[in-house]
């Protein structure tokens, strides 16, 4: 019979990287969605000034650039979710949440600043808003956001350490587990 103890680093380490790996997965596909797509502010590749958004070249580039940039987005999505559905089941179930929710915002948060520093800054192939005269003003405004997503995620993560739902301790998470007692009920 495995001990808690063993089975704990196994199964919260799946658990935090997969929650990590979707939040960077939902927030690659909501800036793909929903700056690109939707309110079509930028593409990938709008700023490089070799495929304006204004030219059919120029869009088919694009529409390819934007196509991988979903894919890559797809991949850690999927792989965030396999490695969830191998982590640790049982903490009580407010608590998984807790952390779940507070993991996805970082990811998503991390990714946003990531990719804002280095494709709106550093590589300057695109900005939030290409359609405007002054770019920084919103790509500024998207990092201030995307650290507010990631400090925000953070702090709900950490809640969730403080509370016992991950405990470095091994005595701690024995104390917090029992295989008689459903999560959230009584003992058998």
């Amino acid at each position: 019979m495995t001990t808690t103890s063993e089975r704990g680093p196994r199964g919260v380490r799946p658990f935090i990287a997969g929650a990590f790996l979707a939040g960077i997965g939902f927030g690659a596909f909501f800036d793909g969605i929903v700056l690109h797509q939707i309110l079509q502010w930028h593409h990938m590749l709008t700023a490089t000034g070799d495929h304006p958004a204004t030219t059919v070249a120029g869009l088919e580039t694009n529409t390819l650039a934007d196509g991988l940039f979903h894919v890559a987005a797809l991949v850690c999505t999927v792989t965030g979710v396999f490695m969830l559905t191998t982590g640790n089941t049982h903490w009580p179930d407010h608590r998984r949440s807790m952390a779940l929710l507070g993991l996805i915002l970082f990811g998503w948060g991390v990714f946003n600043v990531v990719e804002g520093v280095v494709d709106h800054h550093l590589l300057a192939v695109h900005h939030v808003r290409d359609d405007v005269a002054e770019p920084l003003p919103w790509d500024l405004g998207f990092l201030a956001v995307s650290l507010v997503i990631g400090l925000t995620g953070f702090l709900v993560t950490r809640i969730a350490f403080e509370r016992g739902l991950i405990a470095s301790d091994p005595s701690k998470r024995a104390a917090s587990y029992d295989p008689g007692r459903p999560p959230g009920g009584t003992r058998r």
